[in-house]
């Protein structure tokens, strides 16, 4: 019979081999300043994708691909009709991205299966290692798009319409790569969902954790605001003339920032993605489409600085004479994630001796919305300086692998080691 124990504390992931796998995946698309560029659905995506595969394989997993290219790869338990426990997180990565968001989740993942093939355990549950297509959203939004579609949040036919900047459409991409599978996209049951991931912010480092147990994530509102004015020229146009989109998107900007102070503690704003045109350095800007994107770990405030913003922006449209159309680009409301996965990671971290404190994830992550439909709990290691979704975003070997290890002794107690 299955007994359900926790792991010895002596039981430990090869880190070595861990980092020299995000080493050899980093090559994979690597950017311009010593990251990666691997967005979803490219070739490098593709590449990156069938490594992971080998490696899988390698390890005596079989995998399975859905509709949207999620990939799973499965260990098998000893008993073949309990839901397996699953583990992973995304390969793609920012155009300007680092070699570990997303990635050491992934790759994680699999190093729990080599060290459990390595110490010859077997489970009850088996384990499972995803890869979901699409968490960065930077090449197609909204981000999690697909992780989305598996727990209902979005339509499926909607995901593969969505488009990029050059209107390839995400369905297209998907068979054009060789990655859309047959299975049916959510058709799986979980026992239970753990994803390992960096921090992407400053404050374990900061407080000098080793580990942080992730309670809660933010939620979030993506607003993609259009402003119309009307291009002409930057010396001969009157200044009382003038329908300036790029000078109303200041105001805006200005807003965002005077909204989310408002709201502190536990409130941001900003604007990441921006495109003007005609981008030309003597012609004023007829029109602007940027991204808002608000977060909050607190619902009544999250929306209320969706609403506070709403309101606000097409009054300074209409001061300006600019035409304004705001588009609800991406939302999630804030997660509370399962207490028997998080205790499971805090106990893990408490047994194996490493430094740790609960956290909330200021960054959406593919858990936020498989906690929809599964128990799920995400942990988390530093970075350096807080530093992500940019190409010289670091970790350490020694936090991957305290990480891990964490990982580890969850996913091994939670699918209940055979004895």
């Amino acid at each position: 019979m299955p007994v359900k124990v926790a792991p010895a504390e002596n039981m430990r992931i090869d880190g070595d081999r861990l980092w020299d796998s995000l080493m050899e995946m980093a090559k994979i698309g690597p950017g311009v300043a010593g990251g990666n560029n691997r967005q979803t659905l490219t070739d490098a995506d593709g590449e990156g994708r069938a490594l992971f595969q080998t490696w899988c394989e390698a390890a005596g997993c079989t995998m399975g691909v859905d509709q949207l290219g999620n990939m799973f790869a499965r260990r098998e338990g000893t008993d073949p009709e309990a839901l397996p426990v699953y583990v992973g997180s995304h390969l793609d990565t920012q155009p300007t991205g680092g070699k570990y968001d997303g990635v050491l989740g992934v790759l994680g993942g699999l190093e729990v299966v080599r060290t459990m093939n390595d110490l010859d355990i077997r489970t009850k549950h088996p384990i499972v290692v995803v890869n979901w297509t699409n968490e960065e959203g930077t090449r197609f939004a909204p981000a999690m798009l697909a992780s989305g579609v598996f727990a209902g949040i979005h339509d499926q036919a909607w995901a593969e319409d969505r488009t990029d900047a050059r209107g390839a459409r995400f369905g297209d991409e998907i068979e054009r790569i060789g990655w859309k599978g047959e299975e049916e996209v959510g058709a799986r049951k979980m026992h239970a969902y753990f994803e390992l991931h960096i921090e992407q912010g400053p404050i374990l480092e900061a407080q000098e954790k080793q580990v942080g147990i992730v309670t809660h994530g933010q939620g979030l509102w993506w607003l993609q605001v259009t402003l119309t004015g009307k291009d002409s020229h930057t010396g001969s146009t009157p200044m009382p003339m003038r329908r300036n989109a790029g000078l109303g998107m200041a105001r805006m900007l200005e807003k965002v920032h005077e909204i989310a102070m408002s709201n502190q503690p536990d409130a941001v704003g900003a604007a990441g993605h921006i495109d003007v045109y005609p981008n030309s350095r003597n012609v004023i800007p007829g029109k602007v489409v940027f991204t808002v994107d608000f977060r909050s770990p607190d619902l009544a405030k999250l929306d209320g600085m969706k609403a506070a913003f709403e309101t606000a922006a097409p009054e300074i449209a209409a001061e300006l004479g600019l035409g304004i159309e705001i588009e609800e680009a991406g939302h999630f409301d804030p997660v509370t994630f399962d207490e028997g996965c998080v205790g499971a990671l805090r106990d893990a971290a408490e047994r194996l001796g490493y430094s740790h404190m609960d956290i909330v994830s200021g960054a959406g992550h593919d858990a936020c919305w498989i906690n929809r439909v599964a128990p799920s709990a995400m942990v988390m290691c530093p970075c350096v300086d807080g530093l992500s979704h940019n190409e010289a975003e670091e970790i350490s070997k020694d936090w991957a692998t305290a990480g891990t290890d964490v990982l580890l002794h969850a996913v091994i107690e939670t699918a209940g080691i055979e004895g």
